[in-house]
């Protein structure tokens, strides 16, 4: 019989990198969760709503008609023409169908394409973090360095320019921005971002921009960084159709910029994907064409959970700032004496409550707790009772 010491010698070992990469800080709690009965999760970050019918529809009547096959590499035309207008309708930003356009598996795909087609081993990227947990990764993936640059809740948990000089070194290659932001729900105005598109320009810096969040946004309008002045020729812009049209799960997402940088992005995914799921195509078609109506009604409910659940957190002396987009919540903890990562543990075992420690997303959200209200206004709302409950007995 081989012993499992025998099995892992049995073949030379994993890369450095991977072996060095740190896991997903998310992950430990959704499993802890999913082995208990009746906990409260707010800790995924998806909709809670299923895909609207017309979509599933389209998707559906596609299989049927046999329209199974790969489409081009780039995705179908079809639809990058659909991206092309929805784009330049919302932001009068206007990119190539045929050459600026790449439809990729999700974000996170067109994520690690633009990091692999862009950096060389040691070039330096900035990370504001708190961060979504793949962006570290992604870079150092490549070969990158990640420069982790903190934002604080004093500031919207925005990203200045005065942060990013203080470490700014001759191997900085791009800047990473992803704003509305997972975890902290923060966004950034124009003034803020034209300041960030400005100090590109003048040392000569990609911006990757992850908007996935542009359409939950309150009370406001989302700022797309490739409209600004200066930022076009710099900006690789990235979005998809996970959280507007609530379709995780279709796996659909897509890449816009420069010819030659969305051309090496497409060199890379051709040799690795092919092309994305042909029916998630067919369906994030309908999404566009069809799909605002059920995007409003989102941002409607969204936005009720949004102010019920930061009142919530306040009132119950963990200060929360409002955020402006997504839909996470993010309360600081501190008051309570415990870290992020005890406080996430024993709600979790003491009230049946799923929450992610702000760590899980860089040490910049040390002393926070990520919240995700896409869930319904009656489980947030015993959420917080739950908490509360868990808080009297700290005291």
């Amino acid at each position: 019989m081989t012993t499992e010491t025998e099995k892992i010698a049995a073949h030379p070992p994993l890369a450095k990198t991977v072996r060095e990469l740190a896991p997903s800080g998310i992950r430990k709690f959704f499993d802890i969760a999913a082995s208990m009965q009746d906990v409260i999760s707010l800790g995924v970050g998806e909709p809670d709503f299923a895909t609207p019918w017309s979509i599933r529809e389209a998707a559906i009547y596609s299989i049927e008609r046999g329209q199974t096959a790969y489409t081009s590499n780039w995705g179908s035309l079809e639809l990058r023409q659909a991206v092309s207008k929805y784009l330049e309708r919302l932001y009068s930003v206007e990119y190539n169908p045929a050459s600026e356009i790449l439809i990729t598996v999700g974000v996170s795909e067109a994520m690690d394409l633009a990091m692999r087609a862009i950096l060389d081993p040691g070039d330096e990227v900035i990370v504001p973090e708190p961060c979504f947990v793949s962006y570290k990764a992604c870079v150092l993936l490549a070969g990158g360095v990640p420069v982790v640059v903190d934002t604080v809740a004093e500031n919207g948990f925005g990203l200045t320019v005065e942060s990013i000089e203080k470490v700014r070194t001759p191997r900085l290659k791009a800047i990473i921005l992803g704003y509305p932001s997972n975890p902290t729900g923060g966004t950034m105005d124009a003034p803020e971002v034209q300041k960030i598109v400005d100090y590109a320009r003048k040392h000569n810096l990609f911006i990757i921009s992850d908007e996935i969040y542009d359409r939950l946004v309150y009370k406001e309008k989302h700022t797309c960084v490739a409209s600004l002045p200066g930022a076009y020729d710099r900006t690789i812009l990235l979005n998809g159709f996970s959280k507007a049209f609530a379709m995780t799960g279709w796996r659909i997402g897509y890449a816009c910029g420069p010819k030659d940088v969305i051309g090496a992005m497409m060199k890379i995914h051709s040799f690795t994907i092919m092309c994305a799921s042909t029916m998630g195509q067919k369906a994030a078609l309908e999404a566009l064409i069809h799909g605002e109506s059920a995007v409003q009604n989102m941002i409607q409910q969204y936005n009720q959970r949004r102010l019920l659940i930061v009142d919530g957190f306040n009132e119950m002396g963990l200060k929360c700032h409002t955020p402006k987009g997504a839909f996470y919540a993010f309360p600081n903890i501190e008051s309570t004496g415990l870290s992020c990562e005890d406080f996430a543990e024993k709600l979790l075992y003491g009230e049946k409550v799923a929450v992610v420690p702000g760590t899980a997303f860089g040490e910049a959200g040390r002393g926070f707790i990520r919240c995700s209200y896409a869930t319904s206004l009656q489980n947030i709302g015993t959420a917080l009772s739950r908490i509360s409950h868990f808080l009297e007995s700290l005291r």
